[in-house]
């Protein structure tokens, strides 16, 4: 995902640091015990890391059942799984056909209806070739029994030339409206224009319609983004935090508002203005600003809050997100209004780097990697 040219992209470090390993034969599995197990500053105790299940090519996105049980996409096959936590078994439920995985494409996002297992309806964002057209979709896909029982595209559109900043992350709120985040596919100019849909958070109802409250009167919920892998919603308050990926400056965490321009655009210059407008500079004002950021891009993914999740009490309420720059997981520590950040830092090295964050049922924090998904824990 490096745009101009540019270092910094997660999936592209990625593919530098780990190039054999998604090349070729995968990254190295992590042993089923811990892995990383250190102490942090920022931590109360020591943290470990637990592989749930290994051998999985690019779990890029995941979610929970209420029962526990993990549903994740393969980012290039299309394949769709459940997994047990509890037993390890592991099956597929479908395959998407004509998935196009180069580059940031792929089956990137899925997500399970707030009224699962009454309303047994799973969501899929994906890139494919669909009657011969190249195209980002979300998918609304139907659970007959245990099998797939009828797919719709609920919406599309047409991807370019360029293989990255496709964005990926779905999950419902709060309000039950599912959120879309979607990359401005390598062109800042469609960051501000909201006649298209790259560069954007959307929001939608599990119909796919038009929430009646949105602040456009079309599934844009927010505007001047330029690729994220990672949001996630505050349980204290229900407030959208969202991490976003910088050029070769300017890695973001955002507060999301409502109809809000992240200023994300075309005039976008690393250095040209006092950091970080001088990547924020486009469309209406007012253009809101990150509640951090960082000058020297990590490869910043995935997004979870700790809401007593078993790692301590110097960790409860921060948001977690990782780096694929140095395969680090980072915390980020809210006031008490939980409306600004008051510091971060790295909490953990890891064995290998983080796609997706996720909280389970049990409150537990996981995270999937190139080639398996974990749990973090207290050593």
């Amino acid at each position: 995902m490096l745009a101009h040219g540019r270092k910094g992209d997660p999936l592209q470090v990625l593919r530098r640091v780990l190039a054999a390993a998604l090349l070729g034969a995968l990254a190295a599995p992590l042993p089923a015990a811990a892995v990383t197990n250190h102490r942090s500053p920022r931590a109360s105790r020591a943290i470990k890391i637990v592989a749930v299940k290994t051998g999985i090519p690019e779990p890029t996105g995941f979610t929970f059942s209420p029962s526990g049980r993990i549903w994740y996409v393969e980012k290039t096959s299309g394949e769709v799984h459940i997994l047990n936590p509890s037993t390890g078994r592991d099956r597929r439920f479908m395959t998407i056909s004509n998935v196009d995985g180069s580059g940031e494409r792929g089956a990137l996002g899925i997500a399970l209806h707030p009224a699962w297992p009454a309303k047994a309806v799973l969501y899929v964002y994906v890139t494919r070739t669909d009657h011969g057209v190249l195209v980002n979709e979300l998918l609304r896909i139907r659970d007959t029994g245990g099998s797939p029982g009828g797919t719709r595209v609920l919406f599309r559109w047409a991807v370019t030339g360029a293989t990255n900043h496709n964005g990926g992350r779905i999950a419902f709120g709060p309000d039950g409206m599912l959120y879309v985040v979607t990359g401005e596919n390598a062109d800042p100019a469609n960051s501000q224009q909201k006649a298209n849909l790259r560069g954007k958070i959307l929001r939608l109802r599990p119909n796919g319609k038009v929430p009646a409250d949105n602040p456009f009167g079309t599934r844009i919920w927010s505007f001047g983004h330029r690729n994220s892998f990672g949001f996630a919603f505050d349980p204290g308050t229900g407030r959208l935090w969202e991490t976003e990926n910088g050029p070769s400056c300017n890695d973001e965490i955002n507060l999301i508002r409502k109809g809000g321009n992240y200023a994300w655009g075309p005039h976008e210059a690393c250095g040209s203005l006092a950091p970080p407008k001088d990547t924020n500079r486009d469309g209406p004002s007012p253009r809101l600003l990150p509640k951090t950021y960082f000058r020297s891009t990590l490869g910043i993914t995935g997004a979870a809050f700790c809401d007593a999740c078993g790692l301590g009490a110097a960790l409860d309420g921060d948001l977690l997100f990782g780096q694929v720059n140095a395969a680090q997981l980072w915390h980020a520590d809210l006031d008490v209004t939980r409306t600004a950040v008051t510091g971060r830092s790295v909490i953990l090295t890891l064995s290998t780097v983080i796609y997706s964050m996720e909280v389970g049922p049990n409150r537990r924090v996981y995270f999937s990697g190139p080639n398996g998904i974990y749990r973090l824990a207290s050593a």
